[in-house]
């Protein structure tokens, strides 16, 4: 039997997401996945960017860079970066929740839930008035949304206050209401963030209760939070950021102990990083700092080129939210820094006796393993035609770094891409990191419709001349 998990194991799928604000870049070439049926929490100190992946897993931004793919149950699929933000709950089926509580406080608990619900009442009243003249299959709607009202305020252990306003609701019981008001659109995929944000003990534990309630119905849950003792108990998968850039992805237990999000959280001074971990880290974890990096945690080859350099500054305008970035501020690449420098010493050095050959060889020698691939690009070019490239971030698909990094290997014009092979694809997705992409966006084809229209463009000016 094959082990290896399918794509419809997973509900959602996250690859190489970038997110630029001007010259900000918030989120930096991420990519993770979420199983169906539980529950994945994204964590990480205050400004690590949690909040904007939500955004645009929910059509609230529209990424710059990359794909986010949501499968059904039905098995249709979805690329949410490419639907209207109201089809996502629609049709895609993801609902969320937000960090500040968004009831409508001077409606009842039954009403908010109903409310929810609004989309099947119209369409059970044809979009008119025939629910005033009590009409069956409005009457039969009605009583069905109702129902399912009054089943979530009860697995919220709110029922008998159904008819009191939310908003004289205590507040952990107003962030329940909001998750069964959530839950009431029926959602395959519920984004909670931070909902259990200034909650007591009790509070909390009644939280967790729900929510493994609603793993129970089979519903998927991606989860933002930063109390540690509810994503410790209920999560099956945890993701950590960093400034925008992954740095841990597995189980809660070898989260846990990553040296990479313990110097994360611990925020201490980068002289004090190797210390501290040593103090709080058990035998396991220090002899991870003499390793090499690997590579399935955190920003790749092409991460760290794709994102660039961290910022002065990562802020939320929604939420007014600043934190100030000082200069080599990330704790987990300086962990990543440390193993990296050991684990390279052994290997340049051969590297560099072996070819003293002539210059341009040595730099090719000394180069990453992907941009040695990527020379396998048949139709490669010293120089653009003419003296000027064609704009490639014209292709979906391809961003201003991509853009760059194809010019850096001879690729400028659109007839190059459209001319490509199977072989020059690959060659191209080695160097930039991308698994199959080239062929689900369609590059080739955009670029055959994209150098068409430039090929015609010299003529119709000719014409008038």
């Amino acid at each position: 039997m094959n082990a290896t998990p399918s794509s419809n194991d997973f509900i959602l799928q996250v690859e190489h997401l970038s997110m630029k604000f001007g010259g900000l870049v918030a989120i930096g070439d991420l990519s993770f996945q979420a199983r169906r049926g539980e529950i994945t929490a994204l964590i990480g100190p205050n400004g690590a960017g949690k909040t904007t992946v939500f955004n645009c897993i929910t059509g609230f931004y529209k990424p710059s860079e990359g794909m986010i793919t949501l499968n059904r149950g039905d098995g249709s699929t979805y690329l949410l970066e490419r639907l209207p933000n109201h089809e996502i709950p629609a049709r895609a089926k993801v609902a969320r929740t937000f960090q500040n509580i968004r009831l409508f406080s001077g409606m009842t608990l039954l009403e908010n839930l109903l409310v929810a619900q609004h989309n099947k009442l119209m369409k059970a009243s044809g979009y008119t008035f025939l629910g005033l003249f009590g009409f069956p299959s409005y009457r039969q709607a009605s009583a069905e949304s109702i129902e399912l009202a009054r089943h979530w305020l009860e697995k919220a252990d709110l029922v008998d206050r159904a008819d009191d306003p939310a908003g004289d609701l205590p507040y952990g019981a107003q962030r329940r209401l909001e998750i069964a008001r959530a839950m009431c659109t029926g959602p395959e995929l519920l984004c909670l963030d931070e909902p259990a944000a200034g909650l007591n003990p009790k509070e909390s534990a009644a939280l967790n209760e729900l929510l493994m309630d609603i793993k129970s119905t089979g519903t998927s849950i991606l989860l933002i939070e930063h109390d540690m003792s509810v994503v410790m108990q209920i999560s099956d998968h945890v993701v950590v950021l960093e400034y925008g850039r992954k740095i841990s992805d597995g189980n809660p237990q070898s989260v846990r102990t990553d040296p990479r999000v313990i110097a994360a959280y611990l925020g201490v001074d980068d002289e004090e990083v190797e210390t501290v971990l040593t103090e709080v880290g058990d035998e396991d974890v220090i002899e991870q700092l003499d390793t090499g990096p690997d590579s399935a945690h955190g920003p790749g080859s092409s991460a760290s080129m794709m994102a660039g350099p961290v910022s002065d500054s990562v802020e939320h305008a929604d939420e007014g939210e600043r934190v100030t970035v000082s200069k080599g501020a990330s704790k987990a690449a300086q962990v990543d820094a440390r193993a990296a420098a050991v684990a390279s010493k052994p290997i340049v050095a051969p590297v560099a006796a072996k070819k003293p050959a002539a210059k341009t060889r040595s730099t090719k020698a000394g180069a990453k393993a992907p941009a040695a691939k990527a020379s396998s690009i048949s139709n490669r070019l010293d120089a653009p035609r003419g003296g000027k490239a064609d704009s490639l971030i014209r292709i979906k698909g391809i961003g201003p770094v991509n853009e760059r990094k194809l010019n850096e290997h001879g690729i400028f014009h659109f007839d190059q891409i459209a001319a490509w092979k199977q072989a020059d694809i690959e060659a191209a997705e080695a160097y930039l990191a991308f698994d199959g992409r080239i062929a689900r966006e369609d590059w080739i084809g955009q670029a055959k419709a994209l150098a068409k229209e430039a090929a015609a463009k010299p003529a119709t000016r000719g014409g008038r001349k």
